[in-house]
């Protein structure tokens, strides 16, 4: 079955600036459960001008943190899945970085208990058409729990949202940073 999560934001900054921010995202003090990012692929189309990047981030397990402060059926539910007791969680995020025609496109997608679950994310950074110093944040995140019979229904309400709340939590950090490193706002 799985579950769906929608995110749209404007940030008030143009292209360039978001996006060399959300580059420089992680690690950061502001969500220390990102241990790290690592580039293993980068490359230009020098006819197009697209920037393809790879990358691996490695995040803290926060998932058994956090279901034990949840009801005792999902801690029963953490339990049968043993997978979830893994001490990191590898993402790989794939992006299209057009300057030319000022968007990028994202996707990621969890490398870890990929027997049990998937977790999937597209992302579009672009240009506002509301006005051309702004830049449109559009996310869809989609997570399918399969391993744990039963109980799948249970944790994908969970994980939906968990996805909502770090959604919500990146949109932070990246209003907090593009204030530290670009300044006020572009007004209207």
């Amino acid at each position: 079955m799985g579950v769906s999560v929608d995110v749209h934001q404007v940030y008030k900054y143009p292209f360039e600036q978001v996006v060399a921010s959300f580059l420089r995202k992680y690690p950061n003090p502001m969500d220390k459960n990102v241990l790290s990012v690592k580039i293993t692929e980068e490359k230009r189309d020098e006819s197009t001008g697209v920037i393809y990047r790879k990358r691996i981030a490695i995040c803290q397990n926060v998932v058994p943190e956090i279901l034990r402060k949840k009801s005792t059926l999902v801690i029963l539910c953490w339990k049968k899945v043993s997978i979830l007791k893994v001490p990191n969680i590898q993402l790989e995020e794939e992006s299209w970085l057009n300057p030319r025609e000022r968007n990028m496109a994202i996707r990621s997608h969890c490398l870890t208990w990929t027997q049990y679950a998937s977790m999937k994310e597209e992302s579009v950074f672009r240009e506002s058409m509301e006005n051309p110093n702004w830049t449109e944040f559009i996310q869809r995140g989609r997570i399918s729990i399969t391993g744990a019979g039963f109980l799948n229904c249970i944790l994908e309400t969970f994980a939906s949202t968990f996805l909502r709340q770090g959604a919500q939590k990146g949109i932070r950090i990246m209003e907090m940073l593009l204030k530290e490193q670009c300044g006020a706002p572009v007004a209207e």
